[in-house]
């Protein structure tokens, strides 16, 4: 049997410590396949190709089997573009778990692809610091009308406009059906074909970073999807039964023979990097991603995108310092972690909801002043929800490693109607929470549509067959029942159906709103805000020349302390409060407010800086600036 070791990996740390070769189908330069995949427990592997060429000839490679099951053989007539199907003796035929394209849906056939015959243009593009993001959250098939990758371009040029670094894109790995969240695909390796193609999906990446945008990409390693999911036909070995999500079962990190797929999962994380020129990832639910072994893979998946220089986030609800540790000191070393308690707290400063984790919050202006002093609320209290400590200290950590938000995929699509939160509190109560969000000194992520509080909602939508269907509508509405006072509406036939293929297009973004009346104005507020963070306030790195304030008469304020100016933000979230602020012997000078007419205020916030007194009228925020030096504000 011949066989070809890939020499044209060039990420920093990439060696294969278990896989002969690269997992799935390799093009050599040549312009020949490799096969490679692990199935331990079957004999023998054949692959059954059916040729891209003319007249497309279907021929079958047997492939050989090492003693550590890996099958692995050379197509000498193979190219790119050739469909495949691994044929699994006494099994039957299944996709690549490592396929880099499907050709119709994750039941089918997968495809050859050739990373190489893409042009990038992004040789000049410099990934910006983590410290400088601020973060566009978006789903590809919702964020336009066309829903794909090609179509999603045509919008970047407004996200730099808006003052937007970066980009986060749901998962995008193949799922069954027509449309998704991304959160129960099956094919880690390939980009979901209702979307585009995998060079569709790099042309949207060298689109990105012609516009300034870096690219983060929101990857699932703790579970797949329960539909076109054959890995446990190949091994049980992919998954750990001591384990289990609440979405499916474990990936197996820590058990017998975990090694093979530990590769095969870091070497997904580099595979984006390299083929795709991926800036960073977001990990979903590292909660639910268990391994009790010495060195944990969250760790490894870490320093494996930290020696290549990208970014890596975890989305986790336990508060653990040890995620932001660095690796030699004990901990995960991921950049940041979604710190949510900003949007509960914040969110029930308005609206007073109650049910599910809301109840451990109390909406107070205390509350959200620690939540700004150190990132996340709980650090250790006890839950009023679940009765067990929560969290662990923060305020030593550096502030970007919290990423905030007051609207994300979940906070919308998990509500019974998918409403967003600008179509459930006031316009001033919007506006303040928007400027806060955006003028705070940790890493702002903003939900598609949310910079113009688009009117069209966002549910969860997606395209099982029908019996996976039928437990998803069943299951989706039991888990409303503990939400049914959002809205005061009370789950039950009239629930949108994610079945439907109603609930994914009224999910798509309507782009003309953004120009137009109220949402025009919204959106004027959010870039005026981006650029006062990026270019005006002092945004520190540390933990140091900055403060929070709990003034006497019910307001609130942040005092950054800049080598040039200083920066006073003052905010009232229950409105009608007025009184003094008092930040030294400085002459400050009014240059933001929310209220501000242009924003859609009536502009009736009375800032009178001399006499240092500020009375709202309604819910609002003002920016104030002091030189440290004569200058001009441009």
């Amino acid at each position: 049997m011949n066989f070809v070791k890939d020499t044209s990996a060039t990420l920093v740390g990439d060696p294969l410590q278990h896989f002969p070769s690269p997992p799935g189908a390799t093009v050599l330069p040549n312009g020949q396949v490799i096969y490679c995949v692990w199935a331990p427990d079957v004999p023998l592997v054949r692959v059954k190709v059916l040729s891209s060429q003319r007249g497309r000839k279907m021929h079958i490679l047997s492939l050989q089997r090492d003693s550590k099951g890996f099958h692995t053989g050379l197509d000498q007539v193979g190219k790119a573009g050739d469909a495949y199907f691994y044929y699994l003796e006494g099994k039957g035929s299944y996709p690549d778990p490592a396929s880099r394209a499907q050709q119709a849906d994750v039941h089918g056939p997968s495809l050859v692809v050739d990373p190489t015959k893409f042009s990038w243009l992004d040789s000049s593009w410099r990934r910006p610091p983590f410290r400088d993001l601020i973060i566009y959250e978006l789903h590809v098939g919702t964020f336009t009308l066309e829903g794909t990758f090609r179509s999603a371009c045509e919008r970047f040029s407004l996200l730099n406009e808006l003052g937007i670094t970066a980009i986060e894109i749901m998962p995008i790995s193949d799922f069954p059906g027509r449309r998704n969240w991304g959160y129960d695909g099956v094919l880690p390796y390939a980009p979901a074909r209702c979307y585009g193609t995998p060079d569709d999906f790099r042309a949207l990446v060298n689109c990105a970073h012609a516009h300034g945008l870096a690219v983060i990409l929101d990857v699932v390693y703790s579970h797949l999807g329960p539909s076109g999911n054959y890995f446990s036909r190949f091994t049980p070995h992919y998954f750990n039964p001591r384990h289990h999500t609440p979405w499916g079962d474990s990936i197996n990190f820590d058990s017998e023979m975990s090694g093979p797929v530990r590769e095969f999962f870091l070497q997904n994380l580099l595979y984006w990097m390299k083929e795709f020129h991926i800036d960073g990832f977001r990990l979903d639910a590292t909660h639910e991603i268990r391994d009790d072994s010495q060195n944990h893979i969250l760790s490894e998946m870490s320093k494996a995108v930290h020696r290549n220089n990208g970014y890596i986030i975890a989305e986790d609800e336990r508060n653990l310092e040890s995620l932001l540790c660095n690796c030699w000191e004990g901990g995960m070393g991921f950049d940041a972690v979604w710190a949510d308690d900003f949007h509960h707290t914040l969110r029930k400063t308005q609206t007073a909801e109650k049910s599910s984790y809301f109840a451990d919050f109390d909406g107070s202006l205390a509350e959200a002043l620690s939540v700004l002093e150190n990132g996340w609320l709980y650090q250790g209290q006890i839950s009023r929800r679940t009765g067990c400590s929560r969290g662990t200290p923060c305020r030593h950590l550096p502030p970007s490693q919290f990423v905030h938000c007051i609207s994300n995929h979940d906070q919308v699509g998990n509500r019974v109607l998918g409403e967003r939160l600008s179509q459930q509190i006031s316009p001033p109560a919007y506006r303040v929470l928007s400027a806060l969000l955006c003028l705070s000194p940790y890493t702002p992520l903003l939900f598609m549509g949310q910079e113009w509080a688009a009117s069209t909602p966002f549910l969860y939508f997606t395209d099982h067959d029908i019996e996976v269907g039928k437990k998803v509508t069943e299951g989706r509405r039991r888990e409303f029942l503990e939400f049914q006072k959002f809205s005061g509406f009370i789950p039950g036939e009239t629930t949108p159906d994610p079945q439907m293929e109603e609930s994914f297009l009224n999910s798509k973004l309507q782009w003309f709103e953004s120009q137009k009346d109220k949402h025009a104005e919204v959106r004027a507020l959010y870039t005026e805000c981006l650029r006062l963070r990026r270019y005006i306030i002092p945004i520190p790195a540390t933990r140091n020349n900055w403060s929070i304030h709990r003034l006497p008469w019910g307001a609130g304020a942040i005092h950054y302390r800049g080598r040039k100016a200083d920066c006073l933000i003052v905010f009232d979230l229950m409105g009608g409060n007025a009184g003094n602020f008092d930040f030294g012997e400085r002459r400050w000078s009014l240059i933001f407010s929310t209220e501000e007419k242009r924003f859609g205020g009536k502009g009736d916030i009375e800032c009178t800086p001399s006499k240092r007194r500020i009375a709202f009228s309604e819910k609002g925020l003002v920016v104030l600036l002091s030189y440290v030096l004569q200058g001009s504000l441009r």
